[in-house]
């Protein structure tokens, strides 16, 4: 007889929780400080307010789905079973955007801290620095970050713990206590609230992965209660970290004015802190961006891989290994590539190129729910329309709106991406006479 190997279900409800978060990467709040602040006019605290709101309403759809389908493949396995095999692999191909992206930003964010620092060494070094570097880890198979991934949190909250205190104590050597209570990062009378949801539409890059730890499903003990759970309190944790680390930094710095927009957080750390505390906050800050940047190219190879295994795309360069490492190396090379779009963007781009199918996707989950609850779903209906239709119409008029205030450049490039999903799935399905190629995300 043959012993079936399973996953060990060791994993509690805050042990997924702090994987959430760490996924997350809390430390992404001062990475886009500039950029938001710019585009919400000062208003930070607000506009994380209105991102984590929407994301909130969002996690409880996530939690419903998640209940249903315990199984990875999050917003296209969920848009896949619940409404059609097509939207779900549109679904997939506008996440497919964001994996894309995701380790460009990344790498972009790191390069601009460090340009920063180092004003004499051109940014276009640091970007293909880190690029050429993770590129060769992940080439080889050494997957280290995965192993420092909680270290690394706790040193993250640390370093963000001693940011937020320093800046309330610049604040409060300016302005008095009292100076820690204002409402103008949230408010101000001269900047339009249209600005805050711009700004918004930003933040919202922030809470990327709350959703992540679905693919712990089969490792979490009782996933079906755990799984909503958690996927709620990471939301709600990231939401708390976030506005609070704004509304601070933004009182440190009221204005919008930076040297240079995109290492904001640099020009903010110095003066509340000094030369000694930048110096802290500069290295941990780009360890997490290399290690992050590690994850996610890794990531979207293996996504890549994947859809080549499946003959979601072609398998002859998507779906092979190297012979020796055992890694799917033209998909981390291509992702690489991609990755020298860094060179002409800016971090407000390239954030919202990922929040455009995040958004999609998000909408997906929402509406899946709903389908769900419609359809008569046994699991799904006794929950009361208020979750199975309320809610999820809510989060999902919420996440469209963000995304219409996204840049016009991040919009066009979404339109154009999803026009080219729809011509490749007629091809796949030779013009939609039959269902689409499914991902076995359990392999």
């Amino acid at each position: 007889m043959t012993d079936t190997v399973k996953l060990d279900r060791a994993l509690g409800l805050w042990s997924v929780v702090l994987f959430g978060l760490a996924y997350m990467t809390p430390m992404i709040v001062f990475g886009t400080f500039g950029a938001l602040a710019a585009a919400s006019q000062g208003t930070t605290a607000m506009a994380y307010l209105i991102a984590a709101a929407a994301i909130l309403l969002t996690a409880i759809s996530y939690g419903v789905m998640a209940r249903v389908y315990p199984v990875a493949g999050s917003a296209y396995t969920y848009a896949r079973r619940s409404i059609n095999p097509s939207v779900g692999f549109l679904v997939g191909w506008a996440v497919l955007l964001d994996y894309f992206f995701l380790p460009m930003v990344i790498w972009l964010i790191g390069a601009a801290y460090l340009t920063s620092a180092f004003p004499s060494i051109p940014a276009w070094f640091w970007i293909v620095g880190f690029i050429a570097l993770t590129t060769v880890v992940n080439v080889v198979g050494i997957a280290f970050a995965n192993r420092v991934n909680f270290i690394l949190m706790a040193v993250q909250l640390v370093v963000l713990i001693a940011f937020v205190l320093l800046a309330a104590r610049y604040v409060m050597a300016l302005n008095g206590p009292g100076g820690l209570v204002s409402v103008t990062p949230f408010f101000k009378a001269d900047v339009p609230f249209s600005a805050s949801i711009a700004g918004a539409a930003i933040a919202a890059y922030s809470f990327l992965g709350f959703d992540a730890v679905s693919t712990l499903t089969e490792e979490t003990r009782d996933a079906k209660r755990t799984m909503p759970k958690a996927i709620l309190i990471i939301a709600l944790a990231g939401g708390l970290i976030f506005v609070v680390s704004a509304y601070i930094t933004q009182l440190a710095h009221p204005g919008m004015d930076f040297v240079s927009i995109d290492a904001a957080a640099t020009e903010i750390a110095k003066a509340v802190g000094g030369d000694f505390f930048v110096t802290i906050f500069l290295t941990t800050l780009v360890i997490a961006q290399f290690t992050s940047g590690l994850a996610a190219q890794a990531s979207v190879g293996r996504l890549l891989y994947a859809m080549g295994r499946d003959s979601v795309l072609p398998t002859s360069f998507f779906g092979n290994l190297h012979p020796k490492w055992h890694t799917p190396i033209l998909n981390l090379i291509l992702v690489g590539i991609v990755g020298l779009l860094a060179l002409t963007m800016d971090v407000t781009t390239s954030t919202s190129f990922i929040n455009f199918g995040a958004f999609l996707a998000f909408t997906a989950v929402n509406i899946s729910v709903i389908a769900l609850y419609l359809k008569g779903n046994a699991e799904v209906k006794p929950l009361g329309a208020l979750v199975g239709v309320v809610i999820p119409a809510v989060a999902a008029v919420c996440d469209l709106f963000l995304l219409w205030n996204l840049d016009s450049h991040a919009k066009i490039l979404g339109i154009v991406w999803l026009v080219i999903g729809i011509a490749y799935l007629a091809y796949l399905t030779r013009f939609f006479q039959s269902a689409p190629p499914e991902m076995d995300f359990a392999e």
